[in-house]
């Protein structure tokens, strides 16, 4: 049965498989695109924030060039700073590190004179870069990390030497994500929309693709169909017309039956009774020659004109008759239509039932028996007992005598080993013959014995109970073996009962 799905056009299959595909890769495709735009803006507020970061922290680290630690009126500016400019106003946490990871200065004062482990932003800034990205940390990643909030822009920007601008420090701020938040979901809404757009715009496209496909494969279903019920009408016709040529083909059979009936008839009554006469004139020229001693010439003269007249007149009639007669066309019928017609002709004409008994030519050169190697001894000559017998499954060797042809098997002294076969039953003279073999003889081997369908087959028995060979069929073109009939004991039983 036909599943609901496979019922639908290729058209609506293709929309129901393809809508969620699409409908996954537009998901996939906007989550990744608006990542890239809030990454993107991430960087972007972030560079310009340590920019202005840089500007006011650089001036009051400028004594790294000549000590390790930042004097108490530097911190004392950057606290200023912090507290009274805008951008420190922006800006919820500030640090300012030492290349080896030492806290010069924090708005945390937890955390100030204080070395940590450098982590991959700080890093990144203490080699001359801007990292910038967003953090999410939990409650004990925020205590460990310094971060004041779970989510801010965390950003290390890296602080200039004045003259040489090589880097001396690095600072690291925390700033809110209102703006990144604000920006990125503008720009991502607009990339959703785009990436929408676009996925329904190729979809639509694809679907007017596949739909113009699907009606063309429904009419040609359609067309085809029509197709073979008018193929399938005209075969019915062509079987009606068939039959009626058959009825015609009788009918004129019976009407050329009729017109031979009628031709022998006319030449019975016609030139068959002039000859007749013929005949009895002659037969009267015989009689008066045969009683009599003296010449009849004048009796001669008046039978003999008659007879010739008559024998004239049957040859004109005959002629006549056969003048538009012609003989039957069979060089393109059959053999065994041929012979099917002149039985029935004959049984026709004769009134009685012919029967065709074929001949042994039918089975003659078919079918094996496949026999296996039950033991193999010596007794003056090698001698090797078969599952099968010779006096009870081919008679036809003791009898006629019989050599079966054996596959690979030639006649004694022919090729290496020459071994005398014997059967399975008590009877002394139950050899079946002496083969040469390419190898000796082994238990279990497969002799297969050809030419046994006609006589051989026929005439086993079940001499000491041997069980009858299984009868089987093989199929060449599947190279299968089919069973039709195994005998056991309730045969031999049923033979003698």
């Amino acid at each position: 049965m036909r599943t609901a799905f496979s019922r639908l056009s290729l058209s609506a299959q293709f929309l129901l498989l393809s809508s969620p595909i699409l409908l996954a890769a537009t998901l996939v495709i906007g989550w990744w695109i608006g990542r890239q735009v809030e990454n993107s803006v991430v960087h972007r507020i972030g560079g310009v924030t340590a920019l202005y970061v840089d500007s006011f922290v650089a001036p009051h680290v400028q004594t790294l060039l000549t000590a390790n630690t930042l004097s108490a009126s530097d911190r004392e500016a950057l606290d200023k700073d912090l507290a009274n400019t805008p951008l420190g106003r922006r800006i919820i946490s500030l640090k300012v590190w030492r290349k080896d990871g030492h806290v010069l200065f924090s708005s945390d004062p937890d955390t100030m004179g204080r070395t940590f482990a450098i982590g991959p932003g700080l890093a990144k800034a203490l080699a001359g870069d801007i990292f910038s990205e967003i953090s999410e940390r939990s409650d004990v990643e925020q205590t460990q990390h310094g971060q004041p909030l779970p989510r801010l822009i965390e950003t290390y920007t890296p602080i200039h030497a004045r003259h040489t601008g090589d880097v001396i420090a690095a600072a690291e701020f925390y700033e809110r994500p209102d703006e990144v938040d604000r920006e990125s979901a503008a720009a991502q809404r607009r990339s959703w929309l785009l990436v929408a757009g676009t996925m329904l715009t190729m979809y639509l496209l694809l679907f007017i693709v596949v739909r113009r496909g699907s009606q063309t494969i429904t009419e040609q279903q359609r067309d085809l169909g029509t197709t073979v019920s008018q193929l399938t009408e005209m075969n019915a016709q062509n079987t009606q017309l068939q039959e009626r040529v058959i009825r015609a083909a009788e009918r004129a059979t019976a009407l050329n039956e009729n017109l031979l009936q009628r031709i022998s008839a006319d030449i019975h009554d016609g030139p068959g009774q002039d000859l007749g006469f013929a005949l009895m004139q002659l037969k009267n020229l015989g009689d008066a020659s045969a009683v009599t001693d003296i010449p009849l010439q004048a009796e001669w003269a008046k039978c003999v004109e008659p007879a010739r007249l008559a024998v004239q007149s049957a040859l004109v009639d005959l002629r006549a008759i056969s003048a538009d007669l012609e003989l039957p066309d069979i060089a393109h019928v059959a053999l065994r239509d041929i012979a099917a017609r002149v039985v029935r002709d004959f049984q026709a004409k004769w009134k009685v039932k012919v029967y065709l008994e074929p001949g042994e030519a039918i089975a003659l050169g078919t079918g094996v028996l496949v026999a296996s190697v039950m033991d193999v001894f010596d007794n003056g000559m090698h001698i090797a007992i078969l599952d099968t017998s010779a006096t009870a499954h081919m008679p036809d060797v003791l009898e006629m005598p019989y050599r079966p042809v054996i596959i690979d098997a030639g006649d004694p002294g022919v090729k290496a080993h020459t071994v005398r076969l014997g059967g399975m039953t008590c009877l002394a003279g139950d050899v079946i013959g002496d083969y040469s073999f390419d190898r000796p003889l082994v238990a279990g081997d497969k002799l297969v014995f050809l030419d046994m369908a006609h006589y051989t087959m026929v005439k086993t028995t079940t001499f000491n109970g041997v069980r009858l060979p299984s009868i089987a069929t093989h199929e060449p073109t599947t190279r299968t073996i089919t069973v039709h009939r195994r005998f056991g004991y309730r045969d031999y039983r049923d033979r003698l009962s």
